[in-house]
Formats: C-alpha cells, structure tokens, sequence
C-alpha cells in the first residue's frame, strides 16, 4: 500500500474503525459475552461500541486486540503500521516518534505490540516438501568501560565472535522453500546450560514441518539426531551440504541459500535500525522479520489487522 492509497483509504477515523469491524467480523458480529450473533448491532454514538440484544451488554470493536486500552488516535496506530510494513528493515522508535508526534515510550510500546501482532500466526505443522534449517548467532560485543580507560587493566582478547562457541544468542530457523515463509526462534539454554543440541534442532523443526518432509541442513552435527529412525520420529529425509569443506551446494538443489539470505535481512536490519536488541525481547523482533519476509508478496495490512486479535 503506497502513501496515496493510505491516505485516500484512512482519511478518518471513522473509515479506520469500519475498516477494522470489517476484518475482524468478517463473518457478521459476534458478542464475546454470550457468543450471540444475531441481535447485534453497531452504535450510531460511539462507533466502536456495538450492542448485544440478546446479553444487554455492550463490548468494543477493539477488546482482545492490540489497539486496547491505548490512548492513542486510532490514525496514528494505522500509519505506524503502514510505515513499519513498508520498510524493509523496520524503523526504530525514535523515528516512528518523529513520524507521528508522540513520546518515545509510546512509540516504543506501539511498536512491541505491533510485533506481538505479528509473532500471532499458528505455523504449525504447516511448512511441507522441502525445508532450509540453519542457525545464527546475534548480538555484538560489551561496550567499553570509557570512565578511567587509562588506568583499567588490559583483558584477554576475546576471540570467539563469531560462530559456535560464541557468547551471542543463538537463532534457529526454518525457511520452506516453496511459498518463502521462514520460522524461526531464539535457542535459549536448557536446564543443563545446552544450547542447540540435537533434541532442541529437532523440536523446533518439528514444530513447523510436516512428517515425511526434506530437511536440508549444513554439517553441523546436532542434525545428526535426523539420521537415525529410533531419534528421527518424524520420518524427515536428512540432506545436508558440507560448510566446513567450503561447499555451499551439494547440487541437485541440496544447500541452504535460502535461510541463510534471511538471517543476513536480520541482522541487517538490527545492526541498521535498532544497533542493539536484548535477549529479552530479540524474540519479537525476530517475529517482526519472519512476518516481514513471509507476507512480503501478500496484503500484509489487512493479515497484520487480523493477527492483532490476541
């Protein structure tokens, strides 16, 4: 949706609220107290309240949504989503403040939920056929400690920055090769202090892809746990290609070109836009990609609007 089209498709508040109705009742209204769907009715007074007959009582449009219990304009939270699909890497929310005029915290938070709208999709056992699994690892160096830097005493330089063994935080992901949609989720540690062993590959996959399917990986041997049929219950054909010997396809389409273009569109976009994310929230932003590279042929707007229903 271009900036003309937004402007001439939200130009009020009202056609934002119809617009909403629309997506969300698609099927006709339904009260959330009585789950009544005949007897209900819009407000003439208040648009975004409607009437059930039925129960007496009255609910709005937006309850259970992201747009809940926010003070801010309906229009704002539209062009905030408009702007944040439209770029390719996302915007920081200083300059979502600047764009609509808001504070930073409640840039912030419009943000977050807009990315807890879009980490709302069941992907369950819905990627099929073939699928590119690969793992990344995000996060940069400690900053320096710039107060007495002459007098600090000098720390062993810390070689692994790269790669397994790394102190980053480490990403999974799984991209299906035919419609482009990737899954992906950060590989916290077990009770053990384990990350990304062969049981946690395997349930992440399994997650998303359906039993029988191609698995393509690279020889990183936690994939291993697919080759055997007393640890591979899932029934995944195994193929993997050979990084540590310098080849990145294996022919007859066996590589993992696919998710690896990914991650190279996350980290782009942390280290472009937002420079650094904290674990405790690289979840949502690892969710705001995904939505990002699997709806990008797609009218997102409308998806994003049905996905804030929480």
């Amino acid at each position: 949706m271009t900036f003309i089209d937004f402007q001439k498709k939200f130009s009020m508040e009202q056609s934002i609220i119809s617009h909403f109705r629309k997506v969300r009742y698609a099927r006709g209204l339904i009260c959330p107290h009585c789950g009544a769907i005949q007897k209900v009715g819009t407000r003439t007074d208040q648009p975004k309240l409607c009437n059930c007959n039925c129960c007496h009582n009255t609910f709005s449009i937006f309850t259970g949504t992201i747009f809940e219990k926010s003070k801010t304009d309906l229009t704002k939270w539209f062009y905030a989503i408009h702007l944040f699909l439209n770029a390719k890497k996302g915007i920081s929310a200083l300059q979502l403040q600047r764009e609509i005029g808001t504070t930073y915290k409640t840039s912030w938070r419009m943000l977050m939920r807009i990315r807890t709208a879009m980490g709302n999709e069941n992907l369950a056992k819905a990627f099929d056929f073939i699928v590119e699994v690969d793992e990344t690892y995000v996060g940069g160096k400690a900053r320096k400690d710039n107060k007495k830097l002459k007098f600090t005493t000098p720390q062993a330089k810390d070689t692994s920055t790269t790669g397994r063994g790394t102190k980053k935080t480490p990403v999974i992901g799984v991209k299906e090769r035919k419609t482009g949609r990737v899954y992906a989720r950060v590989a916290l540690p077990n009770q053990a202090g384990q990350r990304l062993t062969g049981k946690q590959l395997l349930e992440v996959i399994s997650a998303v892809t359906k039993p029988g399917a191609t698995v393509m990986t690279d020889d990183f041997k936690g994939y291993n746990i697919m080759n055997h049929e007393e640890t591979n219950p899932e029934s995944f054909t195994h193929l993997s290609v050979c990084h540590s010997a310098g080849e990145f396809s294996a022919g007859n389409g066996v590589h993992t070109n696919g998710i690896e273009g990914f991650w190279a569109i996350l980290k782009r976009a942390i280290i472009g836009s937002y420079h650094h994310v904290s674990v405790k929230y690289l979840q949502d932003y690892v969710n705001e990609c995904c939505f990002r590279q699997g709806n990008r042929r797609e009218d997102a707007f409308d998806k994003l609007l049905r996905q804030s229903v929480l």
